[in-house]
Protein backbone atom coordinates (compact mmCIF):
# COMPACT_ATOMS: atom_id res chain seq x y z
CA UNK A 1 0.00 0.00 0.00
CA UNK A 2 1.22 3.48 -0.95
CA UNK A 3 2.41 5.82 1.72
CA UNK A 4 1.54 9.08 2.31
CA UNK A 5 4.40 10.86 2.12
CA UNK A 6 4.32 13.20 5.62
CA UNK A 7 4.98 17.08 5.82
CA UNK A 8 8.33 18.32 8.08
CA UNK A 9 9.44 15.40 9.16
CA UNK A 10 12.58 16.29 10.80
CA UNK A 11 10.46 19.41 12.17
CA UNK A 12 8.29 17.69 13.70
CA UNK A 13 11.06 15.63 15.67
CA UNK A 14 12.57 18.50 16.61
CA UNK A 15 9.94 20.23 17.78
CA UNK A 16 8.07 17.42 19.62
CA UNK A 17 11.70 16.31 21.49
CA UNK A 18 10.40 12.76 22.00
CA UNK A 19 12.49 9.87 24.00
CA UNK A 20 12.18 6.19 23.90
CA UNK A 21 9.70 5.46 26.35
CA UNK A 22 7.49 8.92 25.94
CA UNK A 23 3.66 8.53 25.08
CA UNK A 24 2.63 10.22 21.97
CA UNK A 25 -0.86 11.15 20.58
CA UNK A 26 -0.87 11.30 16.91
CA UNK A 27 -4.59 13.76 16.53
CA UNK A 28 -4.48 12.78 12.02
CA UNK A 29 -2.91 9.75 11.79
CA UNK A 30 -3.97 9.74 8.56
CA UNK A 31 -1.80 6.93 6.53
CA UNK A 32 0.65 6.74 8.93
CA UNK A 33 3.08 8.94 7.82
CA UNK A 34 4.49 10.71 10.42
CA UNK A 35 3.24 7.56 12.91
CA UNK A 36 6.35 5.84 11.93
CA UNK A 37 8.84 8.53 12.60
CA UNK A 38 7.18 9.48 16.20
CA UNK A 39 7.46 5.15 16.35
CA UNK A 40 10.86 5.29 15.43
CA UNK A 41 11.36 7.71 18.16
CA UNK A 42 9.83 6.47 21.25
CA UNK A 43 10.87 2.84 20.28
CA UNK A 44 11.62 0.34 22.56
CA UNK A 45 8.87 0.80 24.63
CA UNK A 46 6.71 4.36 24.42
CA UNK A 47 3.38 3.84 23.01
CA UNK A 48 1.53 5.98 20.18
CA UNK A 49 -2.15 6.43 19.96
CA UNK A 50 -3.71 7.95 16.25
CA UNK A 51 -6.63 9.07 15.63
CA UNK A 52 -8.38 9.87 12.57
CA UNK A 53 -12.45 10.32 11.63
CA UNK A 54 -11.88 8.26 8.31
CA UNK A 55 -11.65 5.10 8.30
CA UNK A 56 -10.27 4.36 5.11
CA UNK A 57 -7.22 6.09 6.52
CA UNK A 58 -7.33 3.92 9.45
CA UNK A 59 -7.28 0.58 7.60
CA UNK A 60 -4.45 2.32 5.23
CA UNK A 61 -2.51 3.43 9.03
CA UNK A 62 -2.98 -0.24 10.43
CA UNK A 63 -1.25 -2.03 7.18
CA UNK A 64 1.78 0.62 7.10
CA UNK A 65 2.31 0.13 10.68
CA UNK A 66 2.52 -3.06 11.02
CA UNK A 67 6.15 -3.55 11.14
CA UNK A 68 5.69 -2.13 14.78
CA UNK A 69 4.55 -4.09 17.40
CA UNK A 70 1.09 -3.39 18.08
CA UNK A 71 0.97 -3.12 22.21
CA UNK A 72 3.22 0.08 20.60
CA UNK A 73 0.27 2.05 18.98
CA UNK A 74 -3.23 1.99 18.94
CA UNK A 75 -5.64 3.45 16.80
CA UNK A 76 -9.33 4.86 17.52
CA UNK A 77 -11.88 6.14 14.81
CA UNK A 78 -12.88 9.01 16.09
CA UNK A 79 -12.49 12.71 16.09
CA UNK A 80 -9.89 14.44 18.03
CA UNK A 81 -12.05 16.43 19.95
CA UNK A 82 -12.71 13.93 22.12
CA UNK A 83 -8.68 13.11 22.94
CA UNK A 84 -9.43 13.57 26.69
CA UNK A 85 -12.27 11.43 27.79
CA UNK A 86 -13.19 9.80 24.79
CA UNK A 87 -10.11 8.41 23.98
CA UNK A 88 -7.46 8.24 26.38
CA UNK A 89 -9.92 7.70 28.71
CA UNK A 90 -10.81 4.41 27.71
CA UNK A 91 -7.37 3.81 27.47
CA UNK A 92 -6.25 4.76 31.17
CA UNK A 93 -3.95 7.10 29.92
CA UNK A 94 -4.25 10.40 31.92
CA UNK A 95 -0.70 12.63 30.51
CA UNK A 96 1.02 11.88 27.40
CA UNK A 97 4.59 13.56 25.96
CA UNK A 98 3.56 14.69 22.99
CA UNK A 99 0.54 15.92 20.60
CA UNK A 100 0.62 16.04 17.19
CA UNK A 101 -2.07 17.55 14.52
CA UNK A 102 -1.19 17.85 10.79
CA UNK A 103 -4.31 19.26 9.16
CA UNK A 104 -6.06 19.22 5.92
CA UNK A 105 -6.87 16.37 3.42
CA UNK A 106 -4.87 13.79 2.96
CA UNK A 107 -3.28 12.16 -0.10
CA UNK A 108 -6.03 9.26 0.03
CA UNK A 109 -8.68 11.54 0.30
CA UNK A 110 -7.71 13.27 -2.56
CA UNK A 111 -7.17 10.29 -5.35
CA UNK A 112 -10.40 8.50 -4.09
CA UNK A 113 -12.49 9.89 -6.31
CA UNK A 114 -16.05 8.41 -4.23
CA UNK A 115 -14.92 10.50 -1.63
CA UNK A 116 -15.64 13.93 -3.72
CA UNK A 117 -12.65 15.99 -1.74
CA UNK A 118 -10.76 16.62 -5.57
CA UNK A 119 -12.07 19.04 -8.10
CA UNK A 120 -10.22 17.47 -10.89
CA UNK A 121 -11.73 13.84 -10.08
CA UNK A 122 -15.54 14.50 -11.00
CA UNK A 123 -17.90 12.13 -8.84
CA UNK A 124 -20.54 12.95 -6.11
CA UNK A 125 -20.15 15.67 -3.71
CA UNK A 126 -19.32 14.33 -0.77
CA UNK A 127 -16.04 15.57 1.54
CA UNK A 128 -16.82 14.01 4.56
CA UNK A 129 -14.04 12.75 6.56
CA UNK A 130 -16.06 10.32 8.68
CA UNK A 131 -18.62 8.21 6.22
CA UNK A 132 -20.81 8.21 9.17
CA UNK A 133 -21.20 11.65 9.66
CA UNK A 134 -25.17 12.38 8.14
CA UNK A 135 -24.12 15.99 6.10
CA UNK A 136 -22.40 15.84 3.23
CA UNK A 137 -21.40 18.63 0.42
CA UNK A 138 -24.19 17.81 -1.74
CA UNK A 139 -26.91 18.52 1.16
CA UNK A 140 -25.50 22.37 1.69
CA UNK A 141 -24.49 22.82 -1.62
CA UNK A 142 -28.32 21.88 -2.56
CA UNK A 143 -30.26 22.63 0.23
CA UNK A 144 -28.93 26.17 2.15
CA UNK A 145 -30.05 29.24 0.77
CA UNK A 146 -28.15 32.09 -0.90
CA UNK A 147 -27.16 33.57 2.41
CA UNK A 148 -25.62 30.89 3.78
CA UNK A 149 -23.63 29.52 1.17
CA UNK A 150 -22.18 32.87 0.84
CA UNK A 151 -21.18 32.87 4.74
CA UNK A 152 -19.49 29.94 4.39
CA UNK A 153 -17.70 30.71 1.12
CA UNK A 154 -16.56 34.52 2.25
CA UNK A 155 -15.63 32.52 5.88
CA UNK A 156 -14.23 29.48 5.65
CA UNK A 157 -12.56 30.15 1.75
CA UNK A 158 -11.96 33.81 2.14
CA UNK A 159 -13.46 34.19 -0.93
CA UNK A 160 -14.06 37.54 -2.52
CA UNK A 161 -16.90 36.40 -5.37
CA UNK A 162 -18.46 34.73 -2.52
CA UNK A 163 -22.25 36.10 -3.42
CA UNK A 164 -22.16 35.91 -6.88
CA UNK A 165 -20.95 31.87 -6.91
CA UNK A 166 -23.67 31.21 -3.92
CA UNK A 167 -26.29 33.24 -6.44
CA UNK A 168 -25.19 31.03 -9.58
CA UNK A 169 -25.27 27.83 -7.20
CA UNK A 170 -28.85 28.19 -6.21
CA UNK A 171 -30.09 29.35 -10.18
CA UNK A 172 -28.62 26.16 -11.10
CA UNK A 173 -30.34 23.77 -8.35
CA UNK A 174 -33.69 25.15 -9.62
CA UNK A 175 -32.91 23.70 -12.75
CA UNK A 176 -30.99 20.54 -11.67
CA UNK A 177 -29.47 19.32 -8.61
CA UNK A 178 -26.16 19.63 -8.54
CA UNK A 179 -24.45 16.56 -7.61
CA UNK A 180 -20.87 15.97 -8.86
CA UNK A 181 -18.01 17.89 -8.55
CA UNK A 182 -17.44 18.69 -11.69
CA UNK A 183 -20.71 20.43 -12.14
CA UNK A 184 -19.78 22.81 -8.54
CA UNK A 185 -16.20 23.62 -10.15
CA UNK A 186 -17.87 24.67 -13.63
CA UNK A 187 -20.41 26.67 -11.98
CA UNK A 188 -17.66 28.53 -9.59
CA UNK A 189 -15.66 29.50 -13.23
CA UNK A 190 -18.52 30.69 -14.97
CA UNK A 191 -19.87 32.91 -11.91
CA UNK A 192 -16.28 34.47 -11.20
CA UNK A 193 -15.17 37.19 -13.46
CA UNK A 194 -12.01 36.95 -15.71
CA UNK A 195 -9.93 39.26 -13.36
CA UNK A 196 -10.98 36.47 -10.66
CA UNK A 197 -9.55 33.71 -12.44
CA UNK A 198 -6.23 35.22 -12.73
CA UNK A 199 -3.11 33.41 -10.01
CA UNK A 200 -1.51 30.27 -9.89
CA UNK A 201 -4.31 28.39 -7.77
CA UNK A 202 -7.05 27.30 -9.47
CA UNK A 203 -10.33 29.63 -8.68
CA UNK A 204 -12.83 26.81 -7.65
CA UNK A 205 -10.12 26.47 -4.68
CA UNK A 206 -11.40 28.62 -2.38
CA UNK A 207 -15.17 27.05 -2.78
CA UNK A 208 -13.83 23.79 -2.33
CA UNK A 209 -11.83 24.51 0.67
CA UNK A 210 -15.20 26.06 2.38
CA UNK A 211 -17.20 23.29 1.25
CA UNK A 212 -14.81 20.90 3.07
CA UNK A 213 -14.50 22.84 6.51
CA UNK A 214 -18.37 23.53 6.93
CA UNK A 215 -19.05 19.47 6.22
CA UNK A 216 -16.42 18.46 8.24
CA UNK A 217 -16.83 21.77 11.43
CA UNK A 218 -13.38 21.43 10.89
CA UNK A 219 -12.15 24.86 12.34
CA UNK A 220 -14.86 25.14 15.59
CA UNK A 221 -12.97 21.01 15.84
CA UNK A 222 -9.71 22.48 15.66
CA UNK A 223 -10.27 24.85 18.86
CA UNK A 224 -11.86 22.75 20.71
CA UNK A 225 -9.30 20.05 20.12
CA UNK A 226 -6.15 22.48 21.41
CA UNK A 227 -8.46 23.58 24.14
CA UNK A 228 -8.47 19.63 25.40
CA UNK A 229 -5.28 18.57 24.20
CA UNK A 230 -2.75 21.06 26.10
CA UNK A 231 -3.95 19.99 29.66
CA UNK A 232 -2.98 16.15 29.05
CA UNK A 233 0.18 17.43 28.29
CA UNK A 234 2.61 16.28 31.02
CA UNK A 235 5.61 18.97 32.23
CA UNK A 236 7.73 19.78 29.40
CA UNK A 237 5.63 17.83 27.19
CA UNK A 238 4.92 19.22 23.55
CA UNK A 239 2.10 20.36 21.45
CA UNK A 240 2.66 20.47 17.68
CA UNK A 241 0.46 21.35 14.55
CA UNK A 242 0.69 21.78 10.91
CA UNK A 243 -2.01 23.94 9.33
CA UNK A 244 -2.31 24.52 5.47
CA UNK A 245 -4.02 28.13 5.27
CA UNK A 246 -4.64 30.69 7.51
CA UNK A 247 -7.79 30.46 8.87
CA UNK A 248 -5.99 27.64 11.13
CA UNK A 249 -3.17 28.99 11.55
CA UNK A 250 -5.00 31.73 12.92
CA UNK A 251 -6.32 29.62 15.54
CA UNK A 252 -3.38 27.67 16.20
CA UNK A 253 -1.68 31.00 17.21
CA UNK A 254 -4.37 32.23 19.15
CA UNK A 255 -5.10 29.66 21.15
CA UNK A 256 -1.31 28.97 21.67
CA UNK A 257 -1.38 32.57 22.96
CA UNK A 258 -3.97 32.30 25.16
CA UNK A 259 -2.18 29.18 27.23
CA UNK A 260 0.84 31.46 27.05
CA UNK A 261 -1.39 33.99 28.85
CA UNK A 262 -2.38 31.65 31.40
CA UNK A 263 1.22 30.61 32.29
CA UNK A 264 0.35 27.22 30.78
CA UNK A 265 2.57 27.25 27.69
CA UNK A 266 5.95 28.67 26.27
CA UNK A 267 5.75 29.03 22.51
CA UNK A 268 8.65 27.46 20.82
CA UNK A 269 7.57 28.55 17.46
CA UNK A 270 7.48 33.01 17.27
CA UNK A 271 6.84 32.26 13.91
CA UNK A 272 5.13 29.37 11.88
CA UNK A 273 8.07 27.26 10.67
CA UNK A 274 7.69 26.31 7.03
CA UNK A 275 9.18 23.60 4.97
CA UNK A 276 12.32 24.06 2.94
CA UNK A 277 12.95 24.40 -0.79
CA UNK A 278 13.95 20.91 -1.06
CA UNK A 279 11.13 19.35 0.68
CA UNK A 280 8.52 21.66 -1.09
CA UNK A 281 10.54 20.75 -4.64
CA UNK A 282 10.07 16.27 -3.30
CA UNK A 283 6.61 17.25 -2.11
CA UNK A 284 4.13 20.07 -3.72
CA UNK A 285 1.88 19.08 -0.96
CA UNK A 286 4.24 21.32 1.95
CA UNK A 287 4.37 24.29 0.27
CA UNK A 288 1.42 25.72 2.54
CA UNK A 289 2.55 23.94 5.63
CA UNK A 290 3.33 26.15 8.04
CA UNK A 291 4.16 24.38 12.25
CA UNK A 292 3.52 26.13 15.28
CA UNK A 293 4.82 23.89 18.09
CA UNK A 294 4.77 24.84 22.03
CA UNK A 295 5.69 23.27 25.55
CA UNK A 296 3.76 22.71 28.65
CA UNK A 297 5.38 24.67 31.63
Amino acid sequence: MALHKPVMCDEVLYYLNLKPGDIVVDCTIGEGGHAQILLEAISPDGRLIGIDRDEDALTAAKENLKKFATPWWTLSHDDFRNIHQGILGRLGIKEVNGILFDLGVSSLQLGTPERGFSMRLDARLDMRMDQHDNVSAYDLVNKLPAFDISRILREYGEERWANRIANAIVRTRERQPIVNTGQLRDIVLNAIPYKGKSGRIDPATRTFQAFRIAVNRELEALEEAISKAVPILKESGRICVISYHSLEDRIVKNQFRRFYNEGVLDILTKKPVRPKDVEIASNPRARSGKLRAAEKR
